[in-house]
Order: structure tokens, then C-alpha cells, then sequence
């Protein structure tokens, strides 16, 4: 089964129990204001450009493809074209079994650890995540990082083959989650509550976004959710300021539609009034 990825990240302490390969998908259904992952989002490989050293000669954009919407698509073309070689190609089209072989390299170092498979959103891509997650069975522990954006039938064929889940809940509003995310939060927290009543290990983990996910309304919704549902421990996320650097590599325009200079509240007490321990990553 073949697939799509746009990075493999060694040694990852952060993504799951222990020492971990982190796997990123490309692909994903949500549109996140604060999206430090742009690169994930397409799900076909991209053609990007570092601005750094870049001369401004306009060799590559001569050869570029502009769309009505004011888009520059880069070609191979225009990767030839580039003096100082700063274009490249992102995503790379893989098969499963290869995917697995790649990973198990480096198995006696992963000590209490193994794969984690992120994105992007992995559940856009159930069948060649499934192949993986059935190859390595037995053999490394196998983790999924994800928003829960997907079909019940999706989500439980994951559900059934991973070891464990690192779940992300952003926004209770369902009115809100649509502004900042693009989509309904419905599937998402019907999705949370199989994984609760599953039995399997999860982590849930909440980003920080100034003005949006971070203040005491939503993080109490959060903090009344997870109780009701047993959990007892989460991770806080804070904001990365460094979130809108990619963008430019992608020829687009970062805008968050909040105020990224206010600093993150993780307002622990929140959680601390329901039995929810919390740790800031």
C-alpha cells in the first residue's frame, strides 16, 4: 500500500512513551489558524522554497505556474532554474512495507519507545496507515497523533490496530472550531468518546492559542468534557511563535486571525478544579 509522507523525525522524546520515530503524514481535512505545519496540508508532494540566501532573480518564478488566486506553484523546471538550489521537493510517495523497513532500523534505540504517525492528519490516509500499523503489530510499539477528524469506520480501524493515541481537542464550541479549524467539531468528539470507552491508552493534548483555545470558557468546556470521560491527565501545548515561517516556503501569506504577540494562558487551575493533572510541553 502506498502512501505520502514529508517527514520521518528520529529520536522524538515528545510524541508518545519513550524514544520515538515520528512519522508525518501529508494531508489533512482541518485548516487550523495557527497551523505550524503547512507543508502537511496538501496531501500530494509540493515543490517549496527556502527565502534564505534566495538572490531574487525570478529564474524559478519564470517558471512557475500563477493561478487566478495569485498562487505560485513551482515546477521541476523551476528547480533547475534556481541558482543556489533552494527549491526542493516536499512529500515523498512510499510504500508501507519500505515505510516499516525504514523505521525498524533504528529499533534497539528506540528504548521504552517506537513509531508515532502524525501529519498532517494520518486518517486521511486509513489504508496505508493501517498497512503500517498491521506490519509493525508485534514488533514496535505503534502510536497515532491525531485531531479525530474522521468517519466512525475510519476511526475505528485505527482504533483497532494502534497501541496508543495522542488525541488533540482544540475547541468546544462547535461554532468556534468551524471559524478557526474550517470544520465541525462533531466527529471529533464522537470519535473521543470511542477511544474513552475503548480501554486504549490515549494522551489527550490541548494547543494554546492565545484569544482562542486558551481562554477560561473554553478550557473549562475542555476540563468538564475530559471529566466526564475519566481523564485525568492532559498536555498543554503552547502556542510555537515560529508558526508562520513555513508559509513563505509554500508562497503563501500567514494569517492567524489572532493576536499571536499576547502570550498563552495554560490557566492550570482550570483543570486543577476537576482532578485533571497538566503538563506543559
Amino acid at each position: 500500500m502506498r502512501g505520502t509522507i514529508f517527514a520521518i523525525e528520529e529520536f522524538s522524546v515528545y510524541d508518545g512513551p519513550g524514544i520515538r520515530t515520528s512519522v508525518f503524514l501529508k494531508g489533512c481535512p482541518l485548516r487550523c489558524s495557527w497551523c505550524h505545519n503547512p507543508e502537511g496540508q496538501e496531501p500530494m508532494p509540493q515543490i517549496v522554497r527556502s527565502p534564505n540566501g534566495c538572490l531574487a532573480c525570478g529564474r524559478c518564478e519564470d517558471a512557475a505556474v500563477r493561478h487566478c488566486d495569485g498562487l505560485l506553484v513551482f515546477t521541476e523546471e523551476s528547480i533547475a532554474r534556481c541558482p543556489r538550489g533552494l527549491l526542493r521537493v516536499c512529500g515523498e510517495e512510499i510504500d508501507s512495507h519500505t515505510l516499516c523497513e525504514r523505521v525498524r532500523k533504528n529499533e534497539r534505540l528506540l528504548v521504552g519507545g517506537g513509531v508515532t504517525f502524525s501529519g498532517g492528519e494520518p486518517l486521511v490516509q486509513p489504508d496505508f496507515l493501517c498497512a503500517a500499523l498491521e506490519e509493525l503489530h508485534g514488533t514496535l510499539h505503534t502510536a497515532v497523533q491525531t485531531s479525530g477528524f474522521a468517519t466512525q469506520e475510519v476511526f475505528d480501524r485505527v482504533l483497532s490496530l494502534a497501541d496508543y493515541f495522542l488525541y488533540d481537542l482544540k475547541i468546544l464550541s462547535d461554532d468556534l472550531h468551524r471559524c478557526y479549524t474550517g470544520v465541525s467539531n462533531r466527529p471529533i468528539l464522537s470519535n473521543f468518546s470511542r477511544l474513552a470507552a475503548s480501554g486504549k491508552p490515549f494522551m489527550v493534548r490541548v494547543p494554546l492559542i492565545p484569544g482562542v483555545t486558551d481562554t477560561e470558557r473554553n478550557l473549562t468546556e475542555i476540563a468538564e468534557w475530559l471529566s466526564a470521560h475519566s481523564v485525568n491527565e492532559i498536555e498543554l501545548l503552547p502556542y510555537n511563535r515560529m508558526a508562520g515561517g513555513k508559509y513563505k516556503m509554500l508562497s503563501r501569506t500567514y494569517d492567524p486571525r489572532f493576536d499571536e504577540s499576547v502570550a498563552p494562558n495554560a490557566r492550570p487551575s482550570v483543570f486543577d478544579a476537576y482532578g485533571i493533572t497538566t503538563r506543559i510541553l
